[in-house]
């Protein structure tokens, strides 16, 4: 069997972070996903929910913001609950196991928000990797 999900799309919100009673790091952000024109020409796009853990949920609070250009690569996963007037709902997500910086962060005139040129373009379940793996893909330009 296979659950796997490959986006590439700009964040449509800043990334949330959170974390578990269990000091588990978790974020969540919007990512606005282009579809193929229409008949008439006309962009759309899908807003889809991405939740991150761990070392990924740091990355994303930590160096991307909304607008910024990312792949993403995770599963998807539906939750049911009931709600609080009795009827059942359900949800879609894609759970990301890693995240990459497509783009360069915009030069917002205040060096203190932006990510310095170490920051890491890419982050996954395998953050014990080298750190030559996490460069700044845009270092050397």
């Amino acid at each position: 069997m296979l659950n796997r999900v490959i986006l590439i799309g700009r964040l449509a919100t800043d990334p949330e972070l959170r974390y578990t009673p269990s000091g588990l790091a978790v974020t969540s952000f919007n990512l606005a996903v282009n579809r193929r024109p229409n008949a008439q020409g006309e962009a759309e796009a899908d807003f889809i929910p991405i939740v991150a853990w761990k070392q990924s949920a740091e990355f994303a609070a930590n160096y991307l913001t909304k607008g910024r250009l990312v792949a993403v690569d995770g599963r998807l996963q539906i939750r049911s609950w009931v709600a609080q007037d009795g009827s059942r709902r359900k949800s879609a997500e894609v759970v990301a196991e890693s995240l990459r910086s497509l783009d360069r962060p915009k030069d917002r005139g205040d060096s203190s928000s932006a990510p310095s040129s170490d920051a890491p373009k890419e982050l996954g379940d395998d953050a014990g990797a080298p750190d030559h793996e996490y460069e700044d893909p845009f270092a050397d330009e």
